[in-house]
């Protein structure tokens, strides 16, 4: 299909086609849900997660290299030749799934950086700061001959999903599928990306964040 280059995350939110979300069938992210629920915490009001001890500001990296490994499995073979991800968070499982796979990464900068000089642009909405950021990815590292995975450690409305798309119809890369660490099923995110036809994966999913912040996590 051709790309409409004036589309931006905002206008792709409008589009809708249908879509199924691949399921994970191991027992190893049981450890990712169990320790989400044991040193992660949650604020009803926001609809906030917090997992800053094990997954996105101190790392736990046998963890995280767990959590690579599944999204090796489950990407495996579908023709991907790059894994794209967006500062910060998502660079470390993508590096790591990258290993594994043995595939070329790239990161998405926030900010268009001086030593950059063509490069694919878009903006996303920052949930924890607030406000849109501009984001963008050297042309050399996103093509039409690329078939990409995205890996970041959150889904929640969608909006660097939506960045990621924008950039990829820019390019004429293809997007093979999406994999994120944890999923606000209580969020958009999920259904945006099935809308958009976007094949995805969620290792834990918190469901629901009761009104005395304890969570409900698949």
């Amino acid at each position: 299909m051709k790309s409409n280059l004036r589309e931006t995350p905002d206008t792709l939110w409008k589009k809708t086609i249908p879509l199924q979300k691949q399921e994970s069938t191991t027992n190893l992210m049981e450890e990712l849900k169990q320790r989400i629920l044991k040193d992660g915490s949650a604020r009803a009001e926001g609809g906030i997660v917090l997992v800053s001890s094990f997954l996105n500001h101190q790392l736990d990296p046998q963890l995280m290299m767990h959590c690579a490994e599944e999204f090796a499995r489950l990407f495996k073979d579908q023709g991907i030749n790059k894994i794209v991800t967006i500062e910060a968070s998502g660079i470390a499982p993508a590096i790591m799934t990258g290993y594994l796979i043995g595939l070329p990464v790239v990161f998405i900068k926030k900010k268009v950086p001086k030593t950059v000089d063509d490069s694919w642009k878009s903006w996303v909405w920052s949930f924890t700061r607030g406000d849109n950021t501009t984001v963008c990815i050297d042309k050399r590292f996103l093509t039409a001959d690329d078939h990409i995975l995205f890996i970041d450690d959150f889904l929640a409305e969608g909006h660097a999903s939506g960045s990621v798309i924008h950039l990829c119809r820019q390019s004429g890369a293809q997007i093979v599928g999406m994999g994120f660490l944890v999923e606000k099923g209580f969020a958009g995110g999920g259904k945006f990306l099935r809308d958009h036809n976007i094949m995805y994966q969620a290792l834990a999913t918190v469901r629901h964040i009761n009104e005395d912040n304890t969570m409900e996590v698949a």
